[in-house]
């Protein structure tokens, strides 16, 4: 009994080592990757600058509030988004 799952075992790394080797990431796979994960972080982060420079222009007496708290937010975003993206990936 213990032989057959250890034969099955032994069987199914077998194959996922054979199917890692031919899966193995190109350097295009690789440089859009990271590109990608770039864009995941620095949208949200330069969405939220503009937005805050813009609510700043609407309201007197805060020049720079709402655009350091946007942009805040835009890091906190952008953060999970790349954490998401990573994860899932794998």
């Amino acid at each position: 009994m213990n032989d057959l799952k250890l034969k099955q075992q032994i069987e199914r790394q077998a194959r996922r080592m054979k199917q890692a080797e031919h899966d193995r990431p190109t350097l295009l796979s690789q440089t859009v990757f990271l590109g990608t994960l770039g864009l995941l972080l620095a949208l949200p982060i330069v969405a939220g600058a503009y937005l805050g420079r813009w609510l700043d222009s609407r309201l007197a007496g805060y020049p720079v509030h709402w655009t350091i708290s946007m942009i805040m937010l835009g890091v906190f975003i952008g953060a999970l988004n790349v954490y998401f993206f990573v994860r899932d990936r794998q």
